[in-house]
């Protein structure tokens, strides 16, 4: 079967994605949902191979001389909230809209991706194309990216640049900041309240914490500003009449590309004086590609946005990799009840995704 222009691509793209829709994939388990995009793609004789829950296909004439263009979305989703009103699983088609979980985030852009690959994969492009349906996105887990890229360096086929599938409004998000969830404990002596006895480690922690609301390290992100640093919750002490020995809060930081996280957890941990602080995780980075490189001066020049992503994705996970967030949906969608897409942003994503890659500058 010979693969259709990408703008006559419509009906197989909806299709695709109501039938993704009616496979529930919540991460870590989408493993029927990577059979339908397996099959799909050897439908179109691209030859998908499978790493666990993620498939990969590489366009024909790989040339290593050539930088590699990784395009990706994700297959998992979110599990369905319980506010709502409608069947999650329902693909349902009403006017402009097509109803379901995972129709926004992020199954319009895969779908749409899928079929850019395959319009372009014989077209004689300045970079190598390879398609990756992701699995395990939305928890960031050990078996989607983080397993993807090694497998990729594995096998010749590592990244240089990328485009990630996320709902955007078909804009385009140059960057995104990183995580860091860290766990403080503060320790003390207890003591018996009314003797003033002990060490208060709730005292201590207070003065971490007043540490890490005035964090202000000397880089600062041209691009994302300052790290943000935020106490979130606090727990210390179980009775009125004991001193507490024993405090722990949590700490939220929103990382930039000014440090890496291991960076900014050293200044973190310099700042204050009495508290550890424990990472639940580093991968989480900041990410942020030049507006100089091809993909953006090219989505620039279609009249397309640059912004700041409020929202953290796979490319979190491409560190060093050049990424650009683009796809066809509202980020205010995701992971809300009644989540939809419209037909309209999916046919848009299906012009501008093409023009995006063949109207790329790459310099040798």
């Amino acid at each position: 079967m010979n693969a259709p222009d990408c703008n006559a691509y419509f009906e197989e793209v909806v299709q695709l994605l109501r039938e993704l829709i009616a496979t529930p994939s919540p991460s870590r388990d989408e493993s029927a949902a990577a059979d339908i995009m397996e099959a799909f793609l050897s439908d179109y004789g691209a030859n998908p191979v499978r790493v666990h829950n993620n498939v990969v296909v590489t366009a024909p004439g790989f040339d290593s001389s050539r930088p590699t263009l990784l395009l990706h979305s994700h297959l998992d989703t979110v599990r369905p909230a319980a506010s709502y009103t409608r069947d999650p699983y329902d693909a349902c088609i009403e006017g402009d809209r097509l109803w379901g979980l995972g129709s926004n985030d992020a199954g319009a852009s895969l779908v749409t991706l899928a079929a850019t690959f395959l319009t372009l994969r014989e077209t004689k492009l300045p970079v190598n194309l390879v398609f990756v349906a992701g699995a395990a996105e939305e928890v960031m887990g050990e078996y989607g990216m983080r397993a993807l890229l090694p497998w990729l360096d594995e096998h010749g086929l590592k990244p240089d640049m990328a485009i990630v599938g996320e709902p955007t409004g078909m804009q385009a998000a140059i960057a995104e900041r990183g995580l860091l969830v860290l766990d403080g404990e503060c320790q003390g002596v207890a003591g018996h309240a009314a003797r003033n006895e002990g060490v208060n480690a709730l005292y201590k922690a207070i003065d971490d914490i007043n540490a890490l609301r005035q964090f202000a390290p000397e880089k600062v992100s041209s691009v994302l500003g300052p790290i943000k640093v935020s106490v979130t919750a606090i727990q210390s002490g179980t009775v009125h009449n004991v001193v507490p020995d024993l405090c722990k809060y949590i700490v939220d930081v929103r990382t930039t590309d000014a440090y890496t996280n291991l960076e900014t957890l050293a200044l973190l941990q310099q700042t204050i004086k009495h508290s550890t602080l424990t990472p639940r995780s580093t991968y989480i980075q900041a990410s942020v590609i030049a507006e100089s490189h091809p993909l953006v001066q090219s989505a620039i020049e279609l009249g397309l946005k640059p912004f700041v992503s409020p929202t953290t994705s796979d490319r979190a996970l491409m560190h060093g990799i050049p990424a650009l967030k683009i796809g066809p949906g509202q980020s205010q969608r995701s992971h809300t009840a009644d989540e939809f897409v419209l037909l309209s942003e999916i046919k848009e994503a299906l012009q501008v995704y093409p023009l995006i890659i063949k109207q790329m500058n790459i310099h040798h």
